[in-house]
């Protein structure tokens, strides 16, 4: 598994790890949130899933990583939001095995989902919401999912 940073390039697990403490450790006494959210673009060949991972130094700014991947076309719209949602929890799951979460431990972990009261979506807020929030997570919907709907969709294009 790798991140690409904007600023740095592609990072191993490895490198992301040391960015992002090197990050926490220019201001330590910040407070800080950590973000994560998956969004997806459909063509006729496939389908390109982006995850962005945002350490936000909550009033100063932030630092995002982001991955993708693609898959054979996924057309249905619910298997869709649910596949986006998977992917945040894996991530999330895949970088704790990798101890990387550690040094997140003491701030709240946000999962970004791509759905809102709005459109479509509107349906599967409260199954997306309820599946984030046993696990564990905080969920956010449009308007407040900029990690799914505005980060890691400008990835997506």
């Amino acid at each position: 598994m790798h991140f690409i940073s904007p600023t740095v390039g592609r990072l191993s697990l490895e490198a992301f790890s040391r960015n992002i403490k090197s990050y926490l450790e220019q201001d330590p006494k910040a407070q800080y949130k950590v973000v994560i959210g998956t969004d997806s673009q459909t063509s006729q060949k496939s389908t390109l899933f982006v995850t962005a991972f945002i350490i936000h130094r909550v009033g100063k700014g932030a630092r995002f990583y982001f991955r993708r991947h693609r898959e054979k076309p996924i057309h249905d719209l619910r298997y869709r939001i649910y596949k986006e949602t998977e992917i945040s929890l894996k991530t999330m799951e895949e970088l704790k095995a990798h101890g990387i979460t550690e040094l997140l431990a003491d701030w709240p972990v946000e999962v970004h989902l791509d759905i809102g009261q709005r459109g479509d979506t509107r349906k599967l807020i409260q199954e997306v919401v309820g599946w984030v929030t046993s696990v564990g997570y905080i969920a956010k919907i449009k308007p407040n999912s900029y990690g799914a709907s505005a980060v890691a969709d400008r990835f997506t294009k």
